[in-house]
């Protein structure tokens, strides 16, 4: 194991993690590896890098994993342990899922900015869309610790793509389920729900973490009720660290100046309502013509 600071200071440790279970959990993997220093320095909303495909595979870039769930080691005759979610799509997270009980991998951790957790008791509302919802369990966790109250909403395409359904109801003071073909809970989208269960809450803030388009629509359904939004971005984030800048995002700072951040380490969690969603269409990111350093067309 050895540990380094990356972004903005944060310790990290660079260690081979070991996998001691792994199952399905619907569409999902559910795995989780014994990582030694990892627990102790981790936050809600940070994630890990994960080396896919074995040490002769041509897939140079990590692939990065929200954090579930902790453990540290409670003495020396126990592990630290971490829990992630896998979405297997592309060769590398297929290859991830498909490891055995025992196999090692290469993990960089923990990595980004956690959520910001509020000062004082109060209702935050957690929407989790697909396995976006994998980080939110440990946060309500958390948050229900410092004595908040949870309003917990979940949403996917159908009752395959829900994570956390089963045991939402031990982390939340209420849980809303909604699926856009109804196979489970209420048929719909999670911007059909939000604003009645953060007005009957009484919700200060709402967290969330999911597909970009639901994270729009969940900040201004928040703004519009006075409500802040802090959102986990879903922008693809390959070296983790913020040297390969594949993860940039418009952002508008608190000076009003918009600047193009990493996800990875100024990130992934943003308030909702400075990110430039304007510049979002169809899955791309552009960069807004006021952006700081953006080039300019026309004239000197």
């Amino acid at each position: 194991m050895t540990a380094t600071p990356a972004g903005q200071g944060r310790p990290v440790v660079h260690v081979a993690a070991r996998l001691v279970a792994t199952r399905p959990a619907g569409e999902y993997q559910y795995m989780t590896f014994a990582a030694p220093g990892l627990p102790d320095l981790a936050r809600p909303g940070q994630f890990v890098g994960i080396t896919v495909g074995g040490e002769l595979s041509s897939a140079l870039l990590r692939r990065s994993f929200a954090l579930h769930a902790v453990s540290p080691a409670a003495d020396r005759s126990e592990e630290d342990i971490l829990d992630i979610v896998a979405a297997p799509a592309g060769k590398g997270t297929s290859w991830l899922a498909r490891r055995e009980i025992g196999s090692y991998v290469d993990l960089v951790g923990p990595l980004g900015r956690p959520f910001p957790l509020p000062r004082e008791r109060v209702t935050c509302v957690l929407v989790g869309g697909g396995y976006g919802s994998a980080p939110l369990f440990w946060l309500a966790a958390v948050l229900r610790e410092r004595g908040c109250r949870i309003e917990l909403v979940l949403g996917a395409a159908n009752r395959e793509r829900l994570f956390g359904a089963e045991k939402a109801e031990r982390y939340a003071d209420g849980v809303t389920i909604v699926t856009d073909d109804g196979s489970r809970g209420t048929r719909g989208w999670v911007s059909d729900v939000l604003g009645d269960v953060i007005t009957r809450s009484e919700a200060a803030v709402v967290y969330a973490c999911g597909p970009m388009p639901m994270l729009e629509s969940v900040t201004r359904i928040a703004a519009d009720r006075g409500v802040v939004a802090q959102v986990s971005v879903e922008e693809a984030m390959a070296c983790g660290i913020g040297v390969c800048m594949s993860c940039v995002l418009p952002v508008l700072g608190s000076d009003g100046v918009t600047r193009m951040v990493r996800s990875c380490v100024e990130g992934p969690t943003f308030r909702g309502d400075r990110v430039r969603w304007d510049a979002f269409d169809d899955g791309w990111c552009s960069v807004p013509a006021d952006t700081l350093g953006a080039a300019r067309t026309g004239g000197r």
